[in-house]
């Protein structure tokens, strides 16, 4: 049972980090549906920790907010997060409980325009 706590915690956090992605990026959750090719009542239950996607609709969730499978399968609890120091920017920028929505998009689009796309997710410190 301690398990299914934990699954559920990780879960939610993923469902989490969807959403704030998908909303960071303008995309309403019909918008994703129609780029990722799954209805957007199972992409709503992902976003609220109901259902445990499979690897093939986290690639097409992935690859339709331009985020790193690698990400999203880390806080999915699959994959361990890197203890090498490396972090994630931009999600560190959607999990900050401090900033507001408008502050989120203003931070990631000042923080797009400075790195280039395929150095963009994990950077080292």
């Amino acid at each position: 049972m301690a398990n299914e706590g934990v699954d559920r915690t990780k879960l939610e956090a993923l469902g989490s980090l969807i959403r704030a992605r998908r909303a960071a990026s303008g995309l309403s959750l019909r918008d994703l549906a129609e780029r990722t090719k799954v209805s957007n009542a199972y992409l709503s239950q992902i976003e609220r920790g109901l259902h445990e996607p499979s690897l093939s609709v986290l690639g097409a969730i992935a690859a339709a907010l331009d985020v790193p499978l690698a990400t999203l399968l880390t806080r999915a609890g699959v994959l361990e997060a890197d203890a090498g120091g490396a972090v994630d920017t931009e999600a560190a920028i959607l999990d900050d409980p401090a900033l507001s929505g408008p502050q989120r998009v203003a931070l990631l689009s000042i923080y797009r325009s400075f790195v280039p796309p395929g150095r963009r997710g994990s950077l080292d410190k």
